[in-house]
């Protein structure tokens, strides 16, 4: 080779060709072959050499120091493989004033060019510095102008609906300009609320999603904060918010606009409004009272008994009753579960009330079936990503290490995904066949109703926690705010944990009349007078005693309030415990024949049995529309023969003898 020809080799320039181009520059036509064929061609058309090309295609020019691309073309020039860099104009290259100006200090440190094809500009020369240097802050100005252009359009385009740039939220997805659920992602959207409302601990369901192996958008595991996050993103009740926020500079924190400046454009919700409020009032209270969430409850309905002027009602440590410390409403810790066991009872054994609910629970079953669908989905993506990882393998593109580090954690992915399939399928199956009778569901409410005495107190307080909103106690009523109504049989089974409720939420509110203060009646007049003096003598609760007659609480409170007569199944036993005869001294005929049967505790049937006589005859007599014949007299008189010999007495008559 010629030494003429070695030398013009030796001097040809080194030159690498930058290539920024935002969306907006592509959507007219700027695409990035059409700058990089562009620079180029001006290479040649100089006889030097292209080294090497930089991409940064839709990077914003605000700031393009820190992209790797920038830093791998600022190595190139300080090492000496480029000695220029040819690019289409300065905005191309940065709009920041500080960094171009960066840029020319740089490249004329280590003996390099800038070249801008459409200015002109070459740097080597004091006019060109300073043509650059007023070309840039042009570029900066510009940068400004569209910056509040933009800004501008948003609360009109947010106004309108449209996108205004970012991901979908998790659980949703954009189609056709319009944000609609994702079928993936909306049923863990939906279980993360349902888990919430559960456990009420965000690190628990955070910890929870992740061990039935969900997986946020990008693959990662769910923290506490992507929780938090998502339960407070409106969008899952079908509210989107768009201008609501705005950024306070470069790697600054975002901060919200005022709430005037939001727009809030409706959508389809993944959840139902109620639950999202249910969750953000736990979390506004929390974040109102600066603590962590309390420790497991002692009492039965502590946090969920409130007083009529809405303050929470607890039981002080030395008292027996749910007290309300503003205005001093009290309750009975004991009145208060009989009333809701009665509650109960009222409901779950009327047909009319279950069967207004069982019409949700295709509603349930299908949207289990569409989490399903996403696990399934989930661990065949996994799959295959596993598949492909060690095809790499065996085909040499993957070291060991490498090999562990990508297939192990999909392993546990997948070993994730595949324990809690079988486990929701057989929640699906089970409500299936649980639903196919509604005989079958009353005969669960039934059976919790049975059940309900012989439960523990962690059971009753977790189907409370369950079926319970709020319990409110009035001056003279309770009303029972219900959120759902459970799998009775599921909720109720010995040692079962953490149970989601199988039918949808209800928000049914039962109301009945508060039971009143025990106190010694005035007078002796009924029965339950008799009961209520006689229990407060001996100081008994309401519930030893109803244990000694083997009936509800509930059932010796309406005894006691006159609200029910006991049947006559219950006389004797009642005047057991009383120790002598409640009922006023019979003194005709028909009387004696009635206080004789109910000291017996036997129905007129069996009475009549006894006598010979069908029971409409002993009915006329008790009535006193008839007389028993001669024929009779014999038998009447053993069945009366207690009144001829031994007359029990009340207190105060065997007092006034």
């Amino acid at each position: 080779m010629p030494a003429k020809q070695s030398s013009v080799i030796a001097e040809t320039k080194r030159v690498g060709i930058w290539i920024r181009v935002s969306t907006e520059d592509q959507a007219k036509g700027e695409s990035p072959e059409h700058h990089e064929k562009r620079a180029r061609f001006y290479a040649e058309s100089k006889e030097w050499q292209v080294r090497e090309v930089y991409h940064l295609e839709a990077v914003s020019g605000k700031s393009v120091m820190g992209q790797p691309e920038t830093q791998r073309m600022l190595e190139d020039v300080k090492s000496g493989r480029i000695t220029g860099l040819i690019f289409s104009k300065l905005a191309r290259l940065a709009r920041n004033t500080k960094e171009l100006l960066h840029f020319a200090d740089y490249f004329r440190e280590h003996r390099a060019d800038l070249i801008s094809l459409q200015e002109a500009i070459d740097t080597s020369s004091p006019a060109g510095r300073f043509f650059y240097t007023v070309i840039a802050a042009m570029a900066e100005w510009e940068r400004e102008e569209i910056a509040e252009r933009v800004a501008a359009s948003v609360p009109i385009r947010a106004k309108l609906g449209k996108p205004l740039g970012g991901a979908a939220p998790f659980g949703y997805r954009w189609d056709k300009r319009e944000l609609v659920p994702d079928q993936k992602e909306a049923p863990i959207r939906r279980l993360i609320y349902e888990l919430f409302l559960e456990h009420r601990r965000i690190k628990t369901v955070a910890r929870l999603l992740n061990e039935r192996g969900h997986r946020t958008r990008n693959g990662s595991k769910f923290t506490d904060t992507t929780v938090s996050r998502l339960l407070r993103d409106p969008t899952a009740k079908g509210v989107r918010r768009a201008n609501y926020t705005r950024s306070l500079g470069d790697k600054k924190h975002w901060v919200m606009k005022p709430e005037d400046e939001w727009v809030l454009i409706p959508v389809e919700p993944v959840v139902p409004a109620e639950f999202w409020d249910q969750c953000n009032e736990i979390l506004d209270a929390r974040r109102r009272s600066g603590k962590p969430p309390a420790r497991r409850t002692v009492h039965l309905f502590a946090g969920l008994a409130f007083c009529a002027c809405g303050t929470t009602m607890y039981v002080p440590s030395n008292s027996q009753k749910y007290v309300c410390s503003k205005c001093r409403n009290k309750i009975g810790i004991e009145d208060l579960e009989a009333v809701f066991e009665e509650q109960l009872k009222n409901l779950f054994l009327s047909p009319e009330e279950l069967l207004k609910y069982l019409g949700e629970a295709d509603k349930t079953i299908k949207q289990k079936q569409e989490l399903l669908g996403t696990l399934e989905t989930e661990a065949r993506k996994v799959k295959a990503e596993m598949d492909h990882t060690y095809r790499l393998y065996l085909d040499g593109n993957l070291t060991s290490d490498g090999f562990g580090k990508r297939y192990h954690p999909r392993e546990l992915r997948l070993n994730q995904l595949e324990d809690q399939i079988p486990t929701l399928q057989g929640e699906i199956d089970f409500l299936k066949i649980q639903y196919l009778s509604k005989d079958q569901i009353f005969a669960e409410a039934k059976d919790l109703y049975s059940r309900w005495q012989s439960l523990d107190h962690n059971e009753k307080r977790r189907i409370v926690e369950n079926i319970s909103e709020r319990l409110v106690v009035g001056k003279d009523d309770i009303t029972i705010e219900l959120c759902y109504l459970p799998n009775l049989s599921e909720i109720a089974s010995k040692g079962q944990r953490n149970v989601i409720p199988a039918l949808p939420f209800c928000g049914l509110t039962l109301r009945t009349q508060k039971p009143t203060s025990p106190s010694y009646p005035k007078s002796l007049t009924t029965i339950g007078d008799h009961i209520r003096k006689r229990r407060l003598d001996l100081g008994l609760t309401q519930k030893q005693v109803a244990a000694r007659f083997g009936v509800k609480a509930m059932t010796l409170w309406h005894w006691e309030n006159n609200a029910t007569t006991p049947s006559f199944k219950y006389w004797e036993t009642i005047r057991q415990f009383l120790a002598y005869d409640p009922l006023p001294t019979p003194k005709t005929f028909c009387e004696m024949l009635v206080h004789r049967r109910k000291l017996l505790g036997i129905s007129q049937k069996r009475a009549a049995e006894q006598l010979g006589v069908d029971p409409s005859t002993l009915g006329r007599w008790e009535r006193g529309e008839g007389h028993p014949s001669a024929w009779h007299g014999a038998r009447i008189d053993v069945f009366l023969n207690h009144f001829r010999n031994t007359i029990w007495r009340g207190p105060s008559e065997t007092a006034d003898s």
